[in-house]
């Protein structure tokens, strides 16, 4: 599907991005605080946003290429249909799990963030867009996880 092939390059450019921002924002702020003796407020937050938007994304993506974190005991042990049928049930309580928590749940944190203003102290960024990051994952969760419910429903 060559709409995924797009989501699976624009989702790792971010994240390649991210973090390679999040690593240069991390070394100037060890540089700054042990060699020139002044450390830098503004790298030390923006890299905690930057780790929260890695984090989040980055397991969107890994949950996308099936290389996250899984405990497959069950499905080792079963085979044909009755283990078609438990990768259905899992990846249908993930996809409950990113509909309500990530997308819904987010969403209406990121709202309420926004709504009432709340902004970081040093950057004076509103935090509803640092919250952002969890209906973005939770929407391209909900992409992957759809991908595999197609998948596995037209073998």
């Amino acid at each position: 599907m060559k709409f995924m092939y797009w989501v699976d390059r624009i989702l790792s450019a971010i994240c390649v991005t991210l973090m390679t921002v999040l690593v240069v924002c991390v070394v100037w702020q060890v540089f700054s605080r042990y060699v020139l003796g002044a450390p830098s407020t503004s790298t030390d937050e923006l890299a905690r946003f930057l780790f929260i938007w890695v984090s989040l994304l980055g397991a969107a993506f890994t949950l996308g290429q099936k290389k996250h974190l899984a405990m497959d005991f069950m499905l080792l042990v079963l085979e044909g249909k009755k283990r078609a049928t438990l990768n259905i049930v899992i990846t249908l309580i993930g996809l409950v799990f990113a509909v309500v928590i990530m997308l819904i749940g987010g969403s209406g944190l990121v709202l309420k963030t926004l709504s009432h203003g709340q902004v970081s102290p040093v950057l004076g960024w509103q935090m509803g867009w640092v919250y952002s990051a969890i209906p973005l994952s939770g929407a391209c969760m909900v992409v992957y996880l759809l991908r595999d419910l197609l998948v596995s429903n037209s073998k």
